[in-house]
């Protein structure tokens, strides 16, 4: 009853053993982000790359770690999709292959549904139904979660993704790659008061997000501010609390239109401090139970991959002996 779980879908190479019986053994991750930030971003080739070098090792230092052997494992589970082809072909392409040579079942997993299961992982998991916010660097999404694969989206963003927002400041500002720790990081210093930034979509009905005027905002006041470092920082401080706002009010919708009375948070955006303080204020004042990963977790990594497998291995997921990758594959197709 052992899962081996891996995950390649962009620029982080996750390995993970899961065990249905006693829970996470082992999980090592490498991260390509020294590399990228000489680009100012992922550079799909290079990730590729780097996962065909690291992907070997790292399996085999888990395993090592967790004290099994390969001959132990009941099934390896992949991340399918969504991601960079590239990079989803060789997790795919490695996990198929090691089912397929140890004779057991491979199982695809949905990126997506891996990081909204992984406050399962906590040792006081929240129960379904509850309401999730996916946030990251690629998506944002609200989720009405009934039970594993069943899933309605009730909001999304329209244009970019929270965390892609973030970056893009955070380029604008000149902080660098990855960008959303290091404007948070920022807006610790800022004057909450100096300036205000819009608050997109809210003051519509709705549970859809967009934040490429937010972005565009925050462009338009770096051009015509002199900047220094206290500037820049009021400016991040302005951007995230316009963000974490944002979200705090769409969720407040969601809840009080469902009935729901546990909000999930996940996905890379979901480390952000000020957006938890944000939520588990919205908690404390709505009196519903406010769920995270832990912060290791928060990322892409392969301990949520392979728990996710988990899950829908025992729910007699299996996948077929040829494989496929989706850069696009919606949550709610994941049935």
């Amino acid at each position: 009853m052992i899962v081996l779980g891996i995950e390649t879908s962009c620029d982080e190479t996750g390995v993970a053993l899961y065990s249905a019986t006693e829970g996470l053994l082992a999980h090592r991750l490498y991260s390509q982000v020294a590399m990228h930030q000489v680009y100012g971003g992922v550079v799909p080739e290079l990730a590729s790359r780097d996962h065909v070098q690291k992907i070997s090792p790292l399996i085999q230092a888990t395993v090592a770690e967790a004290g099994v052997t390969l001959s132990q494992l009941g099934a390896v589970a992949y991340t399918a999709g969504p991601g960079l082809i590239g990079a989803l072909l060789v997790g795919a392409a490695v996990g198929r292959s090691l089912a397929w040579a140890l004779e057991i079942p491979a199982v695809e997993v949905h990126h997506m549904e891996a990081h909204l299961l992984a406050p399962l992982l906590e040792p006081n998991p929240p129960n379904f139904p509850f309401l999730a916010l996916l946030v990251s660097g690629g998506h944002t999404l609200l989720v009405s979660v009934e039970g594993l694969g069943r899933y309605s989206i009730l909001g999304e963003s329209l244009d970019d993704a929270a965390g892609e927002a973030f970056d893009k400041t955070a380029k604008l500002l000149g902080l660098g790659y990855p960008g959303g720790p290091a404007v948070e990081k920022l807006a610790a210093f800022g004057d909450p008061q100096r300036f205000r930034f819009p608050r997109p979509m809210t003051n519509r009905p709705g549970l859809d997000f967009s934040f490429s005027g937010l972005k565009t905002y925050a462009a338009n006041t770096v051009r015509n501010t002199a900047l220094d470092e206290q500037a820049k920082a009021d400016i991040a401080r302005a951007f995230s609390d316009a963000v974490v706002e944002t979200f705090v009010i769409k969720c407040r919708r969601a809840l009080r239109a469902t009935g729901l009375r546990t909000l999930v948070v996940a996905g890379g955006v979901s480390a952000n401090r000020m957006l938890r303080d944000g939520l588990d204020r919205l908690g404390h004042e709505s009196q519903i139970r406010v769920c995270y990963p832990q912060l290791q977790f928060c990322t892409d990594n392969g301990a949520m991959i392979a728990f996710a497998g988990c899950l829908r291995w025992r729910a007699g997921a299996r996948a077929p002996a040829g494989f496929t990758v989706r850069a696009r594959w919606p949550l709610d197709e994941t049935g």
